[in-house]
């Protein structure tokens, strides 16, 4: 059992002794300690804070946990019930909120769940105000207002369909367009919030939807995370019902992955590119991805004569970077798609509804998009270590050796070579080491990657 603390919030596992796992204890100290940061930048005046949390089976009970905690703690809350976190995020905004809390543990497995905490701009908290909250949680008291200063909830509403209803207004978006191409696709929703809204979503646009895994009872029907091998059910099922494509999220639809009509991956880092190819088609300017994104993100920027900037890995930081850049699209590879024509978070909804209308405004099928992309292949691996090898030593032994080469260091060490690049970030919770690389073939990619496990275990005298 697992307890995570980091600035972007608390995850762990239901159950167990409190500090190893997250327990009611946790959930409370954390959620008072998020309130007293929250109200430090606000005068100290009645604070209005936004939840929301997905389909998980623990979701409930977290979310009595947090809503209570807030009222004791003199805030007012707006319950969202079953939302996204892209549709919590926006429920802040929409609302202005003072801040918000998402109860969802993202793609990890039914067994964890997590507190993910949100600025009053619905973003996530910066790395300084995160490690405040951290500080504060491990204070160990708190002092909390008496009777006549408790918080009260001020609405338990369904956010949802708001949240459809700003995409489908989005500019960008071709409503008509999409209705007249009359696409059938499969949502596979991993039974959380995503059968809700995704469905919903595509009927509004015209489709024809087979649902699959849409049920929000919170008991995933597969691996929650939206990678080919977790994806073979809805493959088979796009063949069998000659659908168009098909569209996969996760627990709580911040990532978006396609498949192609033919059940081949479309491939979750093309997400991105395809959704930035139309953005930039109408209106020039630069993208951001993470570091660990793939390259054809680049090239299809510099394609549109826009520049590409890289951020270190994590959501708020490819935000700031945008922000920095003046980025018109965004993201990451994992198939996040962010737009800040609507909100600076990865949204599912955004992502499919701007792709879908690339599509018709290309008559193409999914493959053929596909093949006017330059292809690209990820190899994604780790290595363990011992808790005594010091792994920043490691990594700057790595960036001395390719000095030469250029290499970007503000988030472990990436070497950009001129067919392919390799990143190695050390992980902040165990000993390994992640490496990551990218080639034009697969066992280009896998042999690059190869080479610098040999290389991080020769420095580290690993046999």
């Amino acid at each position: 059992m697992t307890l995570i603390k980091s600035i972007s919030g608390i995850r762990g596992t239901i159950g167990g002794l409190t500090g190893d796992n997250l327990t009611p204890l946790d959930i409370v100290k954390f959620t008072t300690a998020y309130t007293r940061l929250i109200a430090s930048r606000n005068q100290n005046r009645q604070l209005t804070i936004v939840v929301g949390r997905d389909a998980r089976i623990s979701g409930e009970m977290v979310s009595n946990l947090v809503e209570g905690t807030l009222l004791a703690c003199g805030a007012n809350v707006i319950n969202v019930g079953l939302c996204t976190t892209p549709g919590t995020e926006m429920a802040v905004i929409t609302h202005k909120a003072d801040g918000g809390i998402i109860i969802t543990a993202s793609h990890n497995p039914r067994q964890w769940n997590a507190l993910k905490l949100l600025n009053a701009s619905g973003e996530f908290l910066n790395d300084a105000e995160g490690r405040q909250v951290l500080a504060m949680a491990e204070e160990g008291s708190f002092s909390y207002p008496e009777i006549d200063h408790i918080g009260k909830v001020l609405s338990r509403e369904e956010f949802n369909s708001t949240h459809i209803r700003q995409v489908l207004a989005m500019k960008a978006v071709d409503v008509e367009l999409v209705r007249k191409r009359h696409f059938k696709i499969v949502v596979d929703a991993v039974n959380s919030v995503g059968g809700i809204v995704m469905p919903a979503l595509l009927r509004e646009l015209g489709c024809e939807v087979v649902e699959l895994n849409c049920e929000p009872n919170g008991e995933f029907a597969h691996n929650p995370e939206p990678l080919p091998q977790n994806l073979t059910e809805i493959s088979k099922v796009i063949v069998r019902e000659k659908a168009d494509l098909g569209i996969v999220v996760d627990p709580d639809v911040d990532r978006l992955a396609f498949v192609s009509e033919d059940g081949s991956m479309f491939v979750e880092e093309y997400t991105l590119v395809a959704v930035a190819d139309y953005i930039l088609s109408l209106k020039k300017g630069n993208t951001v991805s993470n570091l660990s994104s793939s390259r054809a993100l680049r090239d299809v920027t510099e394609r549109h004569a826009g520049s590409y900037s890289a951020s270190a890995v994590g959501e708020v930081n490819v935000v700031a970077k945008m922000k920095e850049t003046g980025a018109v699209i965004g993201g990451e590879g994992n198939g996040g798609v962010i737009y800040p024509e609507l909100h600076y978070g990865r949204d599912a909804l955004v992502g499919s509804a701007l792709f879908l209308t690339f599509l018709a405004k290309k008559g193409m099928t999914m493959t053929q998009l596909r093949a006017t992309y330059p292809s690209y292949y990820a190899s994604k691996n780790k290595i363990q270590l011992t808790p005594e090898i010091n792994v920043d030593k490691v990594l700057s032994t790595i960036r001395e050796r390719y000095k030469n080469e250029q290499v970007n260091d503000i988030d472990g060490v990436k070497i950009d070579f001129p067919e392919n690049w390799v990143h190695l970030r050390k992980s902040n919770t165990e000993p390994i080491i992640r490496v990551y690389t990218e080639a034009k073939s697969m066992e280009e990619a896998d042999a690059l990657a190869q080479r610098f496990i040999s290389e991080v275990k020769e420095i580290c005298n690993i046999r």
